[in-house]
């Protein structure tokens, strides 16, 4: 997998961009085992390996909502061999199938988003008889959390992890009832069904 960040030259602080970036990535680790852990690499971009797509897809939706609600990423999906022929400060160097095709991936979401404001994920899944519900999958994901702000994506991201809406009620300082509107109201509900949908 890897990804990108949208529209970072427009952010007030890249700095502070960055760190966000690299916070967001540790969570996704925490969240997702990986056969390489999520890390930046050169500028705006970070890049992963996972042992299956539909681990790489939660992977891409967990990055996303780790973000704050100023910041945005995209992220391309690929799958085949793949080589690490070196490495340096800005992350492994890798080569090979898989990141070739997660490369044209993540350009095509960028294609995408051109005409579908809300896409910023796609899969190159070599010849896979799954990449068209995978790709469904993701382009109706993706409009969905593309509606959330700030709150809506903290709390998608907490009952991802599986936390009670009582606890997250306390940490957003509003009721369990307002955490139980939000996940039915915005999508939440659907959104982690559909992950547990995919990935049967």
């Amino acid at each position: 997998m890897i990804g990108d960040l949208v529209g970072s030259r427009r952010v007030e602080s890249r700095a502070r961009a960055q760190t966000d970036l690299l916070t967001a990535l540790e969570i996704t680790n925490r969240h997702v085992p990986a056969e390489q852990p999520m890390e930046a690499t050169i500028g705006d971009e970070f890049q992963g390996v996972y042992a299956s797509a539909t681990e790489a897809l939660r992977a891409s939706l967990v990055v996303r909502l780790a973000l704050p609600e100023d910041m945005d990423c995209r992220s391309g999906i690929g799958r085949g061999e793949l080589e690490v022929v070196g490495a340096s400060r800005h992350g492994l160097t890798q080569d090979g199938p898989a990141w070739w095709t997660a490369r044209s991936a993540v350009e095509e979401a960028k294609r995408m988003q051109k005409r579908h404001p809300g896409v910023r994920t796609w899969l190159d899944l070599a010849g896979d008889p799954d990449q068209g519900r995978y790709a469904a999958y993701a382009l109706c994901r993706d409009q969905v959390v593309s509606s959330f702000g700030g709150r809506q994506r903290r709390i998608a991201l907490a009952m991802l992890a599986g936390e009670a809406q009582k606890t997250i009620a306390e940490r957003e300082g509003i009721s369990a009832s307002a955490v139980s509107q939000t996940v039915r109201s915005h999508g939440i509900a659907t959104l982690l069904l559909s992950m547990t949908e995919v990935a049967a």
